[in-house]
């Protein structure tokens, strides 16, 4: 069976003033165009759509209001995230003295990228995102960041890092945030959480195979044997105060959170090789049947007025949401 039910490509192509990042995208990813195209699309982002938007908020001191995680999806964090996601070019000024300003408040003592510069703020989900997001804007091979991905990494492993009952040991973990080698987390009772594991792997996927360190390695093997170690199509990884996955998990949605879905379980394990394995076969079934007659997937979770600007329309053909899954079965 055919994986489109028509060729949507042309229609991500479309130049839209509204989600120019989608263009952008596209054809870096879907067309491969050339270099002197993709500078004109991403000049389209940093003046038309939600980009834009988004700068504009952004106060005198390179922060969104407040410095760190909260107020959700409006804080200097999110917004960082969420330009990145949105195409946003990172050699513009302002976006990295937003970044300077992220390193500056946000990395703890031991390298991680915290909600609040302490220990006790790390988080798999948040350090993902974070770190996926510095990587998109141009950070890569940024010695702060390096040592925020060896610190994810690590924290998965547990490479010289003792446990919480240690307390008397340099570096152990905390039971706030990541609890423990893996990715047991305080927000799941303590068990691993897979919406953290998604967001760790995305990061490190983001990283050249040639420039990963031996824990980078090791975790990008940890995290994707606990991703298989369930159907990822059923998401029924342990749940810490639930009895049933979380619905969210089905519902194929842009910009990302901290909430992850069946989606992008499939783009982070394609991006990192596992595209043909057979353990994501129902997976892949899912997200082709989601596509309706044209070849089109609908936007079924949004931060709408959540966020500085909306972004499409829920229940509606999503660009967004189309050039994920395009992106993910091509891979």
């Amino acid at each position: 069976m055919a994986p489109y039910n028509g060729d949507s490509v042309d229609w991500l192509l479309e130049e839209d003033g509204e989600n120019p990042g989608v263009r952008y995208f596209a054809l870096r990813d879907l067309v491969g165009a050339s270099a002197a195209e993709l500078e004109a699309a991403r000049a389209l982002v940093m003046t038309t759509g939600p980009v834009p938007v988004i700068l504009s908020q952004q106060q005198a001191d390179g922060t969104w209001g407040t410095p760190g995680y909260l107020p959700k999806y409006r804080s200097t964090m999110w917004s960082i995230i969420f330009l990145a996601q949105l195409g946003a070019d990172g050699r513009d000024p302002r976006i990295r003295q937003g970044c300077e300003h992220l390193f500056g408040y946000a990395t703890a003592e031991h390298g991680g990228l915290s909600a609040d510069g302490r220990n006790s703020g790390l988080i798999h989900c948040l350090q993902g995102n974070l770190c996926a997001a510095l990587i998109d804007l141009g950070y890569l091979g940024d010695e702060r960041l390096a040592r925020a991905l060896e610190w994810l990494a690590r924290s998965i492993t547990g490479e010289g890092i003792a446990p919480s009952s240690e307390k008397s040991a340099p570096v152990h973990y905390l039971r706030s945030g990541n609890s423990g080698p893996g990715f047991p987390c305080s927000a799941n009772n303590h068990l691993p959480c897979a919406w953290g594991a998604v967001k760790a792997l995305l990061a490190l996927s983001k990283v050249p195979a040639g420039e990963r360190t031996p824990a980078i390695g090791a975790a990008i093997e940890a995290g994707a044997a606990f991703l298989f170690s369930r159907d990822p199509a059923a998401a029924d990884y342990p749940m810490g105060y639930a009895e049933k996955p979380n619905s969210s998990w089905f519902k194929f949605g842009y910009p990302l959170g901290y909430v992850t879905d069946v989606l992008q379980s499939v783009e982070v394990l394609a991006a990192l090789g596992y595209g043909g394995d057979p353990r994501l076969a129902n997976a892949r079934e899912m997200v082709e049947g989601k596509q309706d007659a044209d070849g089109r997937w609908p936007m079924e979770y949004s931060y709408n007025s959540k966020m500085w600007i909306d972004l499409e329309q829920k229940g509606q053909p999503s660009k967004w949401v189309t050039l994920r899954a395009r992106r993910a079965l091509r891979a």
